[in-house]
């Protein structure tokens, strides 16, 4: 008995896919995750989504898709964080590859549905910017859900459309999507984490970092991004949603305008048209920008008064918690240095990690006498 879980958006998607798979059809089940490798630029420098020509050891499941084992490899200077997802969970995770555009993608999903006769299919977003109709002010990266709930409409078999943790991406207000959410399906619990809590030291998603830090009982309000976004880490973050797959569709003019795309090129120009610019345009910006910046000397009598600094701004902003992205970038650091600010934090101050957030420090009731 197989399962096919469509990870909306790639990168984090992918971990919650997992969380899903044991949460909702129990620790033995194995799903296959389709998944995007289009990781943000601390952890792949190349703008845009990777193709099979990206990898090494990359494995055939159909004509036109890849599954990617734990030994398998992007080629420099493309990074991923699959392989490693597949060497630490037990699920097979398959590459969508976008460069064909929606028909690709569609076909690839027709493939695999014929291959694996899954008694199940659902397409999971983290936060609900699958939702979006394209012209939000707060939306940043519409493309690579709008080409999976694209092509999702089109394969010949049902599927399930869930979101998780709304609002938690940033992309669309807890507010604005509420009322778009259908039938509770389920709420992620503190024991739902397990299955992938050794990925969540490492993975750089915050919209499934905070759907795991909510699903454990954090409750406050987390900054993020580089912008410094500030996300209320509410009872509704754990929450699992169904929602219509043809009300998303008619809702998401992007997804519509691209449904006949056969080349990314093609969606990418569509995206300008509907949404007003490309998010793959963005990190080719970005990654200009990155390439110019240096490393950061980590040494914990700078770092951590740089700290405190920060932490006493974003207080003052309501904040409680924040992840390790954000402080990465807030304290002037490149992506590539997150790791090593992650672990020099924690053994510095370990009881400030409610993982896998940083929590604030506490301010102090100054009307209490010293």
């Amino acid at each position: 008995m197989t399962r096919l879980i469509v990870a909306a958006g790639g990168g984090g998607d992918a971990v919650a896919a997992a969380m899903l798979d044991a949460a909702l059809y129990g620790d033995d089940d194995q799903a296959v995750i389709l998944t995007y490798a289009w990781d943000r630029l601390l952890v792949d420098p190349v703008p845009g989504p990777r193709g099979p020509s990206d990898f090494t050891g990359l494995k055939p499941l159909t004509p036109s898709v890849w599954s990617v084992p734990a030994n398998a490899r992007p080629i420099a200077p493309a990074g991923s964080t699959l392989p490693r997802l597949a060497a630490e969970l037990p699920h097979t995770f398959a590459l969508i590859d976008p460069h064909h555009g929606v028909e690709g993608v569609t076909r690839q999903l027709e493939e695999l549905v014929d291959h694996l006769e899954p008694t199940s299919i659902d397409l999971l977003d983290v936060g609900g910017d699958i939702l979006a109709r394209g012209d939000e002010p707060t939306l940043k990266s519409p493309l690579a859900d709008a080409l999976t709930l694209a092509a999702c409409c089109q394969v010949n078999a049902p599927v399930r459309l869930l979101v998780a943790g709304p609002g938690l991406d940033g992309e669309l207000p807890l507010d604005e999507i509420r009322g778009l959410l259908g039938p509770l399906v389920h709420i992620f619990t503190a024991k739902d984490t397990e299955p992938v809590s050794s990925v969540l030291e490492w993975h750089p998603s915050e919209a499934t970092g905070m759907l795991a830090a909510t699903a454990r009982g954090v409750r406050g309000i987390c900054e993020i991004r580089d912008a410094g976004l500030p996300i209320p880490l509410t009872g509704y973050g754990p929450t699992i949603h169904e929602v219509d797959l043809d009300d998303a569709l008619n809702r998401n003019e992007l997804a519509r305008a691209i449904l006949s795309t056969v080349t990314l090129d093609e969606a990418e120009a569509l995206s300008r048209e509907v949404c007003g610019y490309s998010e793959i345009d963005y990190e080719r910006n970005k990654a200009a920008w990155l390439n110019n910046q240096p490393a950061v000397k980590l040494d914990p009598e700078t770092v951590l008064p740089q700290l405190d600094e920060f932490e006493n701004e974003a207080r003052s902003r309501g904040v409680t918690h924040t992840t390790f992205r954000r402080l990465t970038e807030a304290l002037g650091m490149p992506g590539s240095q997150r790791e090593d600010l992650r672990t020099l934090l924690i053994r510095s101050r370990p009881e400030r990690y409610a993982a896998p957030l940083w929590e604030l420090a506490a301010v102090e009731d100054e009307t209490q006498a010293p």
